[in-house]
């Protein structure tokens, strides 16, 4: 369990895929809605984010079509902070 919660804080460590998660917690969105947000990068780039960020479950995946449709996984996002608060007995006001 403790693996999971550090795959989850270091693919949270880049603000590109903090980015994407904000995008995808308005609604799914495929890989080319998604270069839309990001103006000067590559499909290549975003994929490859997604895929560090599906990795850890962050998110989720479904096809229709051709065409891959992502969504934000706040399940596994809320349990890893979870996770973090109860290792370091740190208690929220």
């Amino acid at each position: 369990m403790e693996n999971d919660c550090l795959f989850i804080f270091r693919a949270l460590s880049d603000l590109t895929r903090q980015e994407i998660l904000e995008i995808l917690a308005e609604h799914e969105r495929c890989v080319n809605e998604l270069c839309k947000e990001f103006n000067k990068m590559t499909q290549p780039t975003i994929s490859h984010h997604l895929q560090i960020l599906k990795h850890c479950n962050l998110v989720s995946s479904r096809r229709k079509g051709k065409m891959i449709y992502y969504s934000i996984n706040k399940k596994v996002l809320r349990n890893g902070f979870e996770e973090f608060i109860a290792r370091f007995n740190i208690e929220m006001m």
